[in-house]
């Protein structure tokens, strides 16, 4: 268990891992009858994978802002054909407004804040980079030609700047409405903590809590400020929203200390990350942004990080899309001439925070021999496997179409391999064999790992050999960079050409 306390405020605190992908609408099964979802829950959900902060968002507006702010100042300069002195008023007005932009917080997107507020931001910026071209055209401006430069210029960079800030206003709007950039977090501790912390979220918005769940259920009530209790820590562990939920918050007091540590025990066999509510005075709980945290467990989330190794994924599976379509064809044909049956195999496996996501294949067994919960793992000379589906197992060809999958934002290029749901060694379910199994669901599966290329691919028949590749899986996420995910994407084909040991 990591023990690293770490005070900030809420947004950032429960911040996961961005993508672009698209949600999931959470079916009949997941759904609680209509009294029981609470003040919070949102009508779709989000997987955590997909969740982004505003602040990564508002880094990417800036940039377009730039781009666009030059390409207007570069444009109005070669139709004019103005001179140096002619043109620098305006190529200080457009370097003067990105700033004022950030100054005036038009980059911040206050939650509940309307579009005129946003407008009034933006004008205001405006205004200000107006007064420091009106400045600089006395400096170096020349006669009525300047002006009117000056003037078609400001009133080109004055509908791009509107009509891109009506834009991102409206992006951040729908992706809170659609539960992109709103976190979610359940409660563990029917308390009064836990009472405080509700009633700050409901009156910022900062996060949606899903439920509560209490280790002494039997004592807790229905509900804690409209809140659904929905069970005990053993539900919470098992509960089917939990790959939905990006935070979960222990809000037992901290001067309980044996009581959290026996629920800190309990919980740290979950994916998501763990963190002690600690309570603040009245005045200070009127805002969650301001509310404490001491982060108990779970992988350490960087946002920049993760946004580096989704562009990461984009350039390197479109990339990798690409070039391997010939031999997907190829592939393609080859299965439909050798046996009767589809030519993709789909199946369910665990994701970022036990997802459930549909991992595409090519079809390397007979379609009737077909398993798809892995109850019985690929042996040696395996009489389900076809002729073709030798050839493109022993070269891991039948992994190819998973380049789908990264796209999609379910994988990614480098990670922990995704085992199948229900996935057995020997005759006992996997994920029963090591304790810190769901570990290596804290990062996106991978197309390729750091244990694949250590010699730890294809079956894993013993609790041995699970405990091997966890430990592999769990070195990698410690250790997860750009250059260390380029390293074994490199590596991946010579590992693979050169081990022949490994049953695939």
């Amino acid at each position: 268990m990591s023990s690293a306390i770490a005070h900030t405020e809420l947004e950032a605190a429960i911040a996961t891992d961005g993508s672009t992908a698209a949600g999931v609408v959470i079916g009949n099964d997941l759904a609680e009858a209509k009294g029981r979802r609470g003040p919070f829950r949102p009508g779709r959900l989000v997987p955590a994978r997909a969740r982004m902060q505003v602040r990564s968002l508002s880094r990417l507006f800036r940039v377009v802002d730039g781009l666009a702010f030059a390409a207007v100042t570069a444009a109005a300069i070669a139709i004019a054909r103005a001179a140096p002195e002619d043109y620098a008023p305006l190529v200080l007005g457009a370097l003067a407004l990105l700033p004022a932009l950030y100054m005036l917080e038009a980059y911040t997107f206050h939650r509940r804040e309307t579009l005129g507020r946003q407008a009034l931001r933006v004008s205001a910026a405006f205004g200000a980079a107006a007064v420091v071209v009106a400045l600089a055209t006395l400096v170096f401006g020349r006669g009525q030609a300047d002006v009117a430069l000056a003037a078609g210029w400001a009133v080109a960079l004055a509908v791009t700047t509107a009509g891109l800030h009506v834009a991102w206003w409206r992006v951040v709007d729908h992706g809170r409405r659609e539960g992109r950039l709103t976190p979610n977090v359940v409660v563990v501790g029917a308390t009064a903590n836990a009472e405080h912390f509700i009633r700050a979220a409901l009156a910022t918005g900062d996060v949606n809590v899903l439920g509560v769940f209490d280790d002494r259920a039997d004592r807790a009530p229905p509900q804690v400020l409209g809140v659904p209790v929905l069970g005990d820590t053993g539900a919470l562990i098992g509960h089917r929203i939990m790959p939905f939920v990006d935070r979960v918050i222990i809000a037992v007091s901290a001067t309980a200390q044996a009581r959290v540590d026996q629920l800190v025990e309990r919980l740290e066999v979950l994916p998501n990350p763990v963190s002690l509510f600690v309570d603040l005075n009245r005045d200070a709980q009127r805002n969650a942004s301001l509310a404490h945290f001491v982060d108990l467990s779970g992988a350490a989330t960087d946002a920049r990080r993760a946004f580096v190794k989704r562009a990461q994924d984009l350039v390197i599976g479109s990339l990798g899309l690409l070039v391997a379509a010939p031999v997907m064809l190829l592939v393609a044909v080859a299965i439909k001439l050798d046996t009767p049956g589809p030519v993709f195999f789909r199946q369910r496996r665990h994701g970022f925070n036990n997802e459930a996501i549909l991992v595409w294949k090519f079809r390397s067994m007979r379609h009737e021999a077909a398993d798809a919960k892995a109850a019985r793992q690929v042996t040696a000379g395996d009489d389900r496997v076809t002729k073709v589906g030798r050839f493109i197992r022993k070269t891991s060809l039948d992994e190819l179409p998973q380049l789908f999958n990264v796209l999609r934002g379910e994988m990614s290029m480098v990670g922990p391999r995704p085992h199948a749901i229900g996935m057995k060694s020997g005759d006992v379910e996997s994920e029963t064999l090591v304790a810190r199994y769901a570990h290596r669901h804290r990062m996106k599966p991978g197309v390729t790992g750091w244990a694949a290329i250590n010699g730890s691919r294809g079956p894993v028949d013993t609790a041995e050999q699970v405990q091997e590749r966890v430990a592999l899986d769990i070195e990698y996420i410690e250790r997860q960079s750009f250059w260390l995910d380029l390293y074994i994407i490199a590596m991946t084909i010579p590992c693979l050409l050169g081990d022949r040991s490994a049953v695939r």
